[in-house]
């Protein structure tokens, strides 16, 4: 399957609006090659990923969500057995290629006005310029260092929590892309994990590589199972090569910010574009900073950077020809004309970028 790249502008996913018009009409206007759907966090806890990527664990009793309390797994309760017999029964029959069972991880109508509201716009609209569509689901790392155990330990540490989040969160992915594939153009779903920020800290020694590649690799491996590119997100500065060693085409990451922690590891992003992956740069900030900002030097910015890689040996025209650009983060804690404008500086990079190729 063909990859987006020569400096296309996409988007992250949160945006900072109650209704999902005025979003998606925002991304249409400055992000019309690869529209995606809209995270809009401000209609409640519901828009929180708990809800979205991880319902049927919600809906099973699995996991306990109350509101604004930090969510625990059920794990201390006496029919916790029983509960996770009914969850491999579905999830076995969803793999095994089940419409019925795969459409139990759907992310529910409640909490996912965007991604519904994306859906009713092409069915009436249908893609116009589009050639890609983007979904995003909440990444296992993230989710994993997010939720505890009912003794309070994260559940990423517990063999049998970390299985539950990836093979959720796999099979969302998988739905989304069958549901947008419906439109007739290949789908991306980019795992958003910012807290593998959390490898190598003081706070996290007991996280283990392995454990890191294998749960990433899980859920590229749903997206792919539904015939769609496995694109990664992180806005922290990480080590980068565990996302380029679970199997992601895509790596978005926070340019603006973090350029640094991508350039240390310069022979890897070598290899990994060598294979044909793509680099999404975030060189547009999701902060007030954005205000001081133009396209031009933005696009000035990237420029350097991309020189700086090339000084180490990665191949400048690889560089130019398979990037995108977004802006660092997602803008759902944003201003409403501040992610406007930030959408904006993304489309306006993506112009100039676009004719230094």
């Amino acid at each position: 399957m063909s990859l987006p790249g020569n400096f296309w502008a996409a988007g992250i996913g949160s945006l900072p609006f109650i209704e999902a018009e005025p979003a998606l009409e925002l991304i249409f206007k400055h992000m019309p090659l690869v529209p995606h759907w809209p995270q809009l966090p401000r209609r409640g806890h519901q828009e929180h990923f708990v809800y979205q990527s991880l319902f049927p664990l919600v809906r099973l009793g699995l996991i306990k969500d109350e509101g604004g309390k930090m969510p625990v797994f059920t794990d201390a309760e006496p029919d916790w057995a029983a509960k996770l017999t009914a969850f491999y029964s579905l999830y076995l029959e969803a793999e095994a290629g089940s419409d019925e069972a795969l459409a139990a991880f759907a992310i529910p109508r409640e909490a996912g006005t965007g991604f519904y509201a994306l859906v009713g716009y092409l069915e009436e609209h249908g893609p116009g310029k589009a050639r890609f569509l983007k979904g995003q689901v909440a990444g296992p790392v993230t989710a994993g260092l997010y939720l505890s155990s009912s003794s309070g330990r994260s559940a990423f540490y517990d063999p049998q929590l970390r299985d539950l989040i990836v093979k959720t969160t796999s099979m969302q992915a998988c739905w989304q892309v069958r549901e947008l594939g419906r439109f007739g153009l290949p789908v991306l779903v980019f795992v958003d994990d910012p807290a593998l920020a959390a490898y190598g800290s003081s706070t996290h020694v007991a996280l283990r590589r392995d454990d890191l590649v294998e749960a990433l690799s899980g859920v590229a491996e749903g997206i792919m199972a539904g015939g769609g590119v496995p694109g990664v997100h992180s806005c922290s500065g990480v080590e980068w090569p565990v996302f380029f060693d679970s199997g992601y085409r895509i790596v978005s990451f926070d340019a603006y910010n973090y350029f640094t922690s991508l350039l240390v590891f310069a022979p890897d992003v070598a290899a990994f574009l060598e294979q044909g992956g793509v680099l999404a740069w975030g060189i547009v900030p999701t902060s007030e900073q954005a205000w001081q900002e133009t396209a031009a030097g933005l696009a000035s910015r990237l420029q350097g950077a991309i020189e700086e890689l090339a000084g180490k040996g990665v191949k400048r025209e690889l560089l130019y020809r398979q990037s995108l650009v977004t802006p660092a983060c997602g803008t759902g804690i944003l201003e409403e004309g501040l992610a406007g404008h930030i959408y904006g500086l993304t489309a306006g990079v993506s112009g100039i970028m676009g004719r230094e190729m």
